[in-house]
């Protein structure tokens, strides 16, 4: 008999608190033992301020940026977290007010000014947020903070200090640019952001950092447009969170959650939106997928069709005989998951927010397989011939692509007790680390989200792992391995504990792929006087091997990094 995970204590509502930044790196309480070879800086990004003053932050994205990192050193572990310093941030502190429309809040103009230098503010064009919230990477030599716009923000790995932003719109062709771009071995970053294509219709532009080379230029001075995708609507451009890369492909999905340039530019100016409110949903388009050939710049004339979803992460892409494989966390439908990420809503009392969550468009993994070798002969068939996939590709007679998916994990819709996924051909269960007889199975997961992999060495190859953050009706309350081939399942979970997006880490001698750890902060708010620890799985099982304890609470965060010493 299996029973849905409930946290009635609503102790998730920790995620969503203001906290304070440190003076200096604090030392953690280890219980287990930390790997000795596991050395260097976890680092992640999230929102820390979720007010100023009386004023409150309405959206999960809105909350001023709060770079945390846990520094690995021969058996100990430090924790220290700062404020990003970004305009948005200061001008906050400085004014004791929202200044700069974030996500799903809007700014109001300063009350202290007369209603003519009011009126003409509105004037002087838009103030993009720099709000580096989402995600950190290298370039170079430096490293980043992110959001998802135009600005970046370059922070110290080792003080967390900021140091300067950097527009990116300075440097190549771009309106703004995602929080998932890839870096390949050698340094070189690729990512993508809408862009004015011919005769001002809007696009979207593939662009490439190159490596730091032996001048020690900043490779940003060097950064190029590789390719570019058209759009689907000249003025409304999809929402796009990450994209795909194999060694010769780069996959672009196109979805019907569109952004309405119009809205955009006037509404804002005049009336006073945020963010969300230009997202408006296409009903009819369903999703595009497009492909260049990364060396050549070149687009593929194939039009890849599939019913609609959102789509935020990318899984993996790879090449296999003459097809792509496609790896997707999807959900299901053309309405904008992000519609129901209000903090109101994910503050609530456990069954109201089990009430709102089930209202969602609901959660699934996909795989994708796009073939590259088209013949008009196959007109009516199924052009997939991998023998390891149930996905299909069907040549239309208008010489469209229409995919239909394997799904390689779905948990049952909120609240019922559906079956596991149908395409499972084992699920493994673990004990839950403080009951070894209380049994966690994966498929009674909403979503398998967040996905990472062993990125270094089978990002754009062929893989088996990926490891996700289990969202239970929104709440993040388990870690999980799957196995893409077999849809087996590995799980950790404590009750009223809280995980963020696992991040793997691999062994320096690592002969399988998934030898290594996975790493990920864990809130605990009613298990005593050390609220969050930064969690240590062994990769292999998800058994723990070892947790860093605090003694500050430490708040929801998104997308991170592990930089090794």
């Amino acid at each position: 008999m299996y029973s849905q995970v409930e946290h009635p204590a609503g102790g998730y509502k920790k995620l969503f608190e203001t906290v304070e930044e440190l003076s200096s790196p604090v030392t953690t309480h280890v219980t287990g033992r930390i790997p000795t070879w596991l050395r260097g800086s976890l680092l992640r990004c999230g929102p820390g301020l979720f007010e100023v003053g009386s004023e409150p932050y309405y959206h999960l994205f809105d909350g001023q940026a709060l770079l945390h990192k846990f520094d690995f050193k021969e058996g100990h572990v430090t924790y220290h977290r700062r404020f990003i310093r970004t305009d948005c941030y200061v001008r906050a502190m400085t004014e004791k007010r929202i200044v700069i429309t974030e996500f799903g809040t809007y700014a109001y103009p300063d009350p202290c000014k007369n209603i003519f230098s009011r009126f003409f503010s509105y004037f002087k064009g838009v103030e993009v947020t720099d709000n580096a919230l989402v995600n950190v990477y290298p370039v170079g030599e430096d490293y980043y903070a992110c959001t998802e716009t135009n600005f970046i923000t370059r922070i110290n790995p080792d003080t967390l200090e900021t140091i300067k932003q950097v527009d990116l719109c300075k440097y190549v062709s771009i309106n703004g640019v995602t929080a998932h771009p890839h870096i390949e071995d050698d340094g070189t970053v690729y990512n993508i952001g809408n862009c004015f294509g011919k005769n001002f219709a809007l696009a979207y532009n593939i662009i490439r950092i190159p490596p730091l080379q032996a001048d020690k230029e900043d490779p940003m001075n060097k950064s190029q447009v590789v390719v570019q995708f058209p759009c689907s609507d000249r003025f409304k451009p999809s929402y796009v969170h990450s994209f795909g890369l194999t060694s010769n492909y780069i996959v672009f999905v196109e979805t019907p959650v569109k952004i309405n340039l119009l809205k955009f530019l006037s509404s804002w100016s005049l009336w006073g939106a945020n963010y969300m409110d230009c997202f408006e949903s296409n009903e009819t388009m369903g999703v595009w997928i497009h492909v260049a050939e990364k060396k050549k710049g070149r687009l593929l004339n194939i039009k890849y069709r599939t019913s609609a979803f959102n789509l935020f992460h990318h899984i993996n892409t790879y090449e296999d005989n003459g097809f792509l494989i496609v790896d997707l966390c999807t959900w299901k439908g053309f309405e904008f998951i992000y519609n129901y990420l209000y903090l109101a809503n994910l503050r609530g009392n456990w069954d109201e927010v089990k009430r709102h969550a089930e209202k969602a468009p609901q959660p699934e993994a996909r795989r994708y397989v796009l073939p590259l070798n088209i013949d008009k002969a196959d007109t009516g068939k199924n052009l997939v011939t991998l023998p390891y996939t149930t996905a299909t590709a069907t040549l239309r007679s208008d010489e469209t692509i229409w995919l239909e998916p394997e799904v390689i994990f779905s948990g049952p819709r909120h609240g019922t007790n559906e079956t596991p996924n149908p395409n499972s051909t084992s699920t493994a269960c673990t004990p839950c680390p403080t009951d070894p007889h209380a049994f966690i199975y994966l498929f009674f997961i909403a979503a398998f989200e967040f996905p990472q992999i062993n990125y270094k060495k089978y990002s754009g190859k062929p893989y088996t792992y990926t490891y996700g953050l289990g969202l239970n009706h929104f709440v993040p309350d388990r870690l999980c391995k799957l196995n893409v081939k077999t849809k087996e399942t590995w799980v950790w979970q404590e009750p009223d504990s809280y995980p963020s997006e696992p991040i793997f880490v691999s062994h320096p001698d690592a002969l399988e792929e998934d030898d290594g750890v996975v790493l990920s902060i864990v809130i605990s708010p009613g298990t005593g006087p050390k609220p969050a620890y930064l969690l240590i799985l062994s990769a292999k099982d998800m058994s723990e091997v070892a947790r860093a304890e605090v003694e500050v609470n430490i708040p929801v965060t998104f997308h991170g990094y592990f930089k090794r010493a």
